[in-house]
């Protein structure tokens, strides 16, 4: 029987804690490969805690590929790819920026399916071995693109011809093909608020941007006057967590068939929604081919894992063809080749569920401890049930740099709302923090209760 001593930790919970012994005893040797660890009813009597708190620390082992589960007989330990055995390029559990303690502006998945990734890399070296060495066709490699239109449809509702899928390394590279698609010669619309990297693409690109008001429903239709291509997030956008209402969405339709426009459905964060399905995809409405879907695995998988996709409408795609295609494709042979096993064996809906409830439970948690804070009562969140942040909104006569300013102070870096407006900014929308939580480092998460507001 093993012999652990909880030792909890002010805001740690003891399922955590658990985990993070068992975790431990694992990469140490302490628990080799093939040792059964005691079922959940004995551990948790041994250790007087409840049957829950040990099935959530298994639960999350084996999230993390560091155990098994063999129906009716158990867990067992898996075999282990050392943190010092992986390219740093994959490096996971790290500060997102170097000097603070807690970081609260960036996202970062916080686990990554290693030991399944590499028995799937080591399978397709072993069976496409010099294939691997040549270059993939433009659109990238097909099995790939057939495992994402399956995928799509089944989660998404979508029907797709994965002849009008393009990969690409990141969605910065495949804007930039789209702008060379549609032409330097359109005015593009980005969402105001919204996210300045994507602005700042465009306009390095050679494009005019302008940013289109938002109210409760999503992008103002009556002020697109002037606007060509429309980048958008419906379904989760960021930094507000709105979802588009679908009467807004058949509006915007209308407006781009209407103006021969194009719409860039950027699928943001759409994977993780804990209290109902995702809006279908505004793809999914589209009859007259002016929606251009984006997506990219580096927020479910990793950002280190440089593949994302769009999809185009078949008179786009035929366009592509014609002008792009001497293009390379961006993404190595061998990710690609690798990718499509993940999908195809159903391990990516696996992973996504896993992940959805962990990302759950460390919103909770957040949540739990800034409710303890002493300057609660003069708070609120929302927009918490979909993708990886929520607002917080502060009542306080700081302004929103002071605000910001007192985080500081006791090394949290937050960025407030206002932040993501190129213009001028709505007084309702001021006090607000947009809080990312899905790469914080939790121990340091205590750092919340010393904030003076």
């Amino acid at each position: 029987m093993l012999t652990y001593e909880l030792k909890k930790s002010p805001g740690v919970p003891l399922y955590e804690a658990l985990y993070r012994c068992l975790r431990q005893s694992i990469l140490t040797g302490e628990l080799v490969p093939g040792d059964k660890l005691p079922s959940k009813r004995a551990l948790a009597a041994h250790l007087e805690v409840s049957k829950i708190t040990v099935e959530t620390a298994y639960n999350q082992l084996l999230a993390e590929g560091y155990i098994r589960s063999c129906e009716k007989v158990g867990y067992f330990v898996e075999t282990i790819v050392q943190p010092q055995q992986i390219s740093s390029a994959v490096c996971i559990e790290q500060k997102q920026t170097e000097g603070w303690p807690l970081d609260l502006t960036a996202n970062g998945p916080a686990h990554f399916p290693f030991s399944v990734w590499n028995r799937l890399q080591r399978e397709v070296m072993q069976d496409y071995g010099s294939q691997l060495l040549q270059p993939p066709p433009y659109q990238g490699y097909f099995g790939l693109r057939q495992s994402i239109a399956n995928h799509l449809a089944q989660f998404r509702g979508m029907h797709v011809d994965p002849e009008n899928i393009i990969l690409g390394a990141g969605t910065d590279f495949l804007y930039n093909l789209l702008i060379q698609l549609l032409g330097r010669n359109r005015t593009y619309g980005t969402e105001e608020p919204g996210y300045d990297k994507i602005r700042k693409i465009y306009t390095a690109g050679g494009v005019r941007c302008v940013g289109v008001p938002m109210d409760d429903y999503g992008v103002v239709v009556d002020d697109l006057s002037g606007v060509e291509v429309l980048h958008i997030s419906p379904s989760h956008h960021f930094p507000t967590g709105q979802v588009m209402s679908m009467s807004r969405r058949v509006a915007l339709l209308e407006w781009a068939h209407e103006n021969e426009s194009y719409i860039i459905e950027d699928d943001y964060d759409s994977e993780f929604r804990f209290h109902a399905h995702p809006m279908p995809a505004l793809q999914t409405l589209d009859q007259d081919g002016r929606v251009i879907y984006m997506n990219t695995f580096s927020k479910t998988l990793a950002p280190s894992i440089r593949i994302s996709y769009m999809i185009l409408p078949k008179t786009l795609s035929e366009t592509f063809r014609q002008r792009l295609g001497f293009y390379s494709c961006t993404v190595s042979a061998f990710d690609q080749y690798t990718l499509e096993r993940f999908l195809s064996r159903g391990h990516f809906e696996k992973h996504i569920n896993r992940m959805r409830r962990y990302y759950k439970t460390r919103r909770d948690h957040v949540m739990d401890v800034l409710k303890s804070c002493h300057w609660w009562k003069n708070a609120i969140i929302r927009e918490e049930n979909a993708g990886l942040h929520f607002l917080l909104k502060v009542d306080t006569n700081l302004s929103d740099r002071e605000l910001e300013s007192q985080f500081a102070k006791v090394g949290i870096r937050v960025r407030s709302l206002s932040s993501y407006y190129s213009g001028s900014v709505p007084t309702d929308k001021e006090k607000t923090l947009v809080i990312n939580y899905s790469g914080l480092m939790e121990e340091e998460l205590d750092r919340l209760r010393t904030v003076e507001l």
